[in-house]
């Protein structure tokens, strides 16, 4: 009876792990997807009519632009590390990230009260990026530690495709809206706001507090360096991290790359610069991008679960490199057109959740969020000074030169990344 029984544990266990490696995600990245899809409708909603506004409304220069949009992307950089600290400490990943949503959610608000006040606006989009950096520490550390470690590049990439339907649906809302109401920002407002809450009301409902079972921890490759555990181990410490030479590495090459990447909204002007379309179509650009996006990002996470992390992560910023040639290249029309937003959405689905899934291994469970938090943050700050200095060289040697020196730095931070990550990687997506 007793080997019986134990047979039958066995089988079913043998059974439910196969189940899991044919393709079944964990339910709690299912409703963090829905989540963040019904998040990214409110946020892109807004964030998709921002260049039109800030540089075709408001007048403000390319290196003007520059700033902001990298203040835009880079105020995240100090409250992400609070933001990972705070959920390690007792494990209120939900609590946290559920703060950086409501907050997020709030600042739809601040929009409408602003009304043209440049500062109000500004406070209002600060709100927003603090929300956003908060929360999204804790979120990917939740991901990571509901998914068995050979299955985080196909756990990522189903968050980020459910993430990304939501990136395609909101500049589609913004532009039926705008149409609708003749370029009436404050209904865009409002409507950000209410797929805002309902997203917090869902994270609330849907999203389990705590894990009812710990992922299993990765097997250890020969050759890495990964963190050795106390039996009664400190309260995190994010800086701490960078003392382990695996996640190091990662984080350099994370922050060399994200140095020589220019926004994305520069290359939406840059497009609409060539080709002299109308500008009702601008908020209609990011579509493009984000479709490509929601196609890849699922196989791009089984291949990076296949192959190794290393290797789509670096080919994802060699399509970024084919997008900037392609925009100094005499290509015009819709090729252009096609092949810049083919190439970014090629890049972010290459390494956005590819990312996450080759740091999240050499990561203690106990400090995951914190260490999400430290290489996101290294991102953001690097990808700050890239919109502002891609802003500055636009400003004083023209579009041409600009891209040209964002070629050449593409190119050299790629080499450098190649040489920072390990030649090889394991399914579990550790460096080695």
């Amino acid at each position: 009876m007793y080997l019986a029984t134990t047979d039958a544990v066995a089988k079913a266990s043998e059974q439910e792990q196969s189940g899991a490696r044919r393709g079944r995600v964990a339910g709690p990245v299912l409703a963090l997807g829905a989540v963040s899809l019904v998040t990214d409708i409110s946020s892109e909603m807004v964030t998709a009519v921002l260049p039109l506004y800030f540089v075709l409304q408001l007048g403000l220069s390319p290196l003007q632009f520059g700033f902001l949009d990298g203040l835009y992307n880079g105020v995240t950089a100090l409250v992400r590390l609070a933001g990972g600290y705070a959920a390690d400490r007792g494990g209120r990943h939900k609590l946290v990230a559920g703060g950086g949503y409501a907050l997020s959610a709030l600042s739809r608000l601040g929009l409408l009260l602003a009304g043209g006040a440049t500062a109000g606006i500004g406070a209002a989009l600060a709100a927003d990026r603090i929300g956003k950096g908060v929360r999204t520490a804790p979120r990917d550390a939740l991901i990571s530690l509901s998914s068995p470690p050979d299955t985080l590049g196909r756990a990522f990439g189903v968050h980020r495709a459910m993430d990304t339907t939501g990136a395609l649906l909101g500049p589609l809302a913004a532009f039926a809206l705008l149409w609708a109401t003749a370029d009436a920002y404050d209904a865009v407002f409002v409507v950000s706001f209410c797929f805002g809450l309902l997203g917090v009301l869902m994270l609330v409902a849907f999203v389990p507090g705590h894990l009812s079972q710990p992922a299993p921890r990765p097997p250890r490759p020969p050759g890495i360096a990964t963190e050795r555990h106390a039996p009664a181990a400190p309260r995190p410490r994010a800086l701490g991290l960078l003392r382990v030479p695996a996640f190091r590495r990662v984080l350099l090459a994370a922050a060399l790359l994200g140095a020589a990447t220019i926004g994305d909204a520069f290359l939406y002007l840059l497009l609409q610069r060539r080709l002299d379309f109308a500008i009702s179509w601008f908020p209609l650009l990011p579509l493009g991008a984000a479709a490509v996006y929601l196609l890849l990002a699922v196989p791009a996470g089984r291949l990076a679960d296949r192959v190794g992390r290393r290797m789509p992560f670096l080919a994802g910023h060699i399509a970024l490199l084919g997008g900037y040639v392609l925009l100094l290249a005499p290509t015009d029309g819709w090729p252009l057109l096609v092949g810049v937003l083919l190439l970014l959405g090629v890049f972010y689905a290459a390494t956005d959740g590819v990312l996450m899934a080759l740091v999240a291994p050499v990561v203690a469970r106990e400090r995951r969020a914190s260490g999400m938090a430290v290489l996101q943050t290294g991102q953001a700050l690097a990808r700050l000074v890239a919109a502002a200095g891609f802003g500055a060289a636009w400003t004083l040697w023209g579009v041409e030169t600009a891209l040209t020196c964002a070629v050449v730095a593409l190119t050299v931070a790629v080499a450098g990344a190649a040489a920072l990550l390990p030649q090889s990687d394991t399914s579990s997506g550790g460096p080695s």
